[in-house]
């Protein structure tokens, strides 16, 4: 009888919390990147500690595509009623604001930042075949026989490989993929010769002794990587870009919703688990509140949006 209680008591306290939201239905979480990717990896840490806040179940669901604007620009269509939110990025909420001639979406107004979850900075990575061991190495390549690979046109790691160049006098040759993972393939097997990219990706390849990194793109080196030195270290002063990692909702989202997502949101990045996971991942987090928020992803488009013009990259 003790133990028909304790059961009942537990389905009506499950019945209650899935009650907090519209339905209990799951939630989406679009991740505007395939599988394997850093952000993939960083959705994945997320969802199911996001879930137990929010009391139902979160789903990720991968849509990658033109740098992130198709789940980006399938989000920002949604309705505003909490069920689908996205993990954004600063390629899809600041470098596509002036990399895309015309983007589909607009990434200040479409949406309503819940939380951000970190910034990270790029390794710059070689196949471990790669006879460069240092920055001084690349700098003493032929331009000819050079490529570099990316997750795609305008993305993070395409605007630090086109800086190397301006900053060493180099032409080295962009070669952009569909994804992250594909490009790390491609990498791996010397089809292209360096790569900038998140340590989420690029660490279990270090660590099986697949891939090489010659420098970090942060001011300071990385927690994740601690052994690897900067760009700036290696002669590149000043050289400074770190990526981050921003959850969204989209806009017309009613006020008591909004401040539920991101009370469930705050409770989730200030895990002790989960900011270790993330760290562990190279990825740093920092508390913003819903105005520093907003602050911060204005800043951070008349930013990269000054790269993406020095850099001549445009997409239509």
């Amino acid at each position: 009888m003790k133990r028909r209680l304790m059961i009942s008591a537990a389905v009506l306290m499950a019945g209650s919390a899935l009650a907090q939201a519209p339905g209990g239905r799951p939630v989406r979480l679009v991740v505007p990147f395939g599988a394997g990717t850093s952000t993939d990896i960083v959705g994945r840490i997320l969802s199911e500690s996001l879930g137990r806040s929010l009391g139902q179940a979160v789903i990720v669901d991968n849509r990658p595509g033109a740098g992130g604007t198709l789940g980006s620009d399938l989000v920002a269509k949604a309705a505003g009623d909490g069920q689908t939110l996205l993990l954004g990025t600063v390629g899809t909420h600041a470098i596509n604001a002036t990399l895309f001639k015309r983007l589909s979406y607009d990434p200040l107004r479409d949406f309503v930042p819940l939380g951000f979850v970190g910034a990270t900075p790029t390794l710059l990575v070689v196949p471990a075949a790669s006879p460069w061991k240092s920055l001084a190495d690349l700098r003493a390549a032929s331009d000819e026989r050079v490529s570099f690979a990316s997750a795609g046109n305008g993305t993070s790691g395409h605007l630090a490989g086109e800086m190397v160049n301006a900053r060493l006098g180099k032409s080295f040759l962009h070669v952009p993929y569909r994804d992250g993972g594909q490009a790390l393939t491609e990498l791996i097997a010397g089809n292209v010769q360096f790569m900038f990219y998140h340590p989420a990706a690029v660490l279990p390849h270090m660590r099986a002794g697949r891939l090489r990194a010659l420098g970090v793109s942060s001011a300071k080196r990385s927690a994740a990587a601690p052994e690897v030195p900067t760009l700036a270290e290696q002669g590149l002063q000043s050289f400074d870009l770190v990526a981050w990692f921003m959850l969204y909702a989209p806009s017309g989202m009613e006020s008591g919703q909004r401040e539920r997502l991101r009370d469930a949101v705050r409770q989730v990045l200030s895990r002790p688990d989960v900011r270790e996971k993330l760290m562990g991942q190279g990825i740093e987090p920092a508390d913003m509140n819903g105005e520093q928020m907003t602050t911060f992803g204005a800043n951070e488009v008349a930013k990269w949006g000054e790269a993406v013009r020095r850099s001549g990259a445009q997409l239509d």
